[in-house]
């Protein structure tokens, strides 16, 4: 079940939960972070190609695509057992901001971002069906836990652009992480 927890960035031992659906949305959309659910708009099976999985999703990713400008889009998966699952996951545990929207949907499994704004840290953990989408220059880090599990779709306007611009901030290492 996808979950938002709002912390007090100074306080991690005081936090908000929330698992509805709409109330999720409603706590991201005040601070411009979209999130929404979407369906496959044919089977998708658990060997499916890239191509299978982007037509599956041709719809809603067409629609996100027009609105936002994104140009591309690509599949990625990661599973317990990749070789370099550890030096993934830590490449995007520090705060961080990209100079466009990070964009993800996912297909399966899930992931925790962190989305540090306002005084506060709103840790979204996203499962299959998710889409979340976090403005350029928005300062954030992901956690993908110790066995990793997911396939998502990425959206991109400009792929050199989703380079990570760390902050310096220890702020990630005070907060619970994902899976452990």
């Amino acid at each position: 079940m996808s979950e938002l927890t709002i912390y007090p960035d100074n306080a991690p031992d005081n936090p908000q939960r929330f698992t509805g659906f709409e109330d999720i949305r409603r706590e991201l959309d005040a601070i411009g972070i979209r999130f929404e659910r979407w369906d496959a708009g044919k089977p998708v099976a658990p060997d499916a190609s890239q191509e299978d999985i982007l037509e599956a999703y041709r719809e809603d990713m067409d629609r996100l695509m027009r609105e936002n400008g994104f140009k591309t889009a690509d599949v990625v998966s990661l599973t317990p057992d990749h070789p370099q699952r550890e030096a993934l996951r830590a490449k995007f545990l520090d705060e961080h901001t990209h100079s466009e929207d990070e964009v993800r949907f996912f297909v399966d499994g899930q992931g925790l971002f962190y989305i540090h704004k306002d005084d506060k840290v709103y840790a979204v953990l996203c499962e299959k069906g998710d889409l979340i989408s976090v403005p350029d220059n928005t300062t954030h880090w992901f956690d993908m836990g110790p066995e990793p599990r997911f396939t998502a779709i990425r959206l991109f306007s400009n792929p050199e652009g989703w380079v990570a611009n760390f902050t310096g901030s220890d702020i990630a290492s005070r907060f619970p992480s994902f899976g452990e």
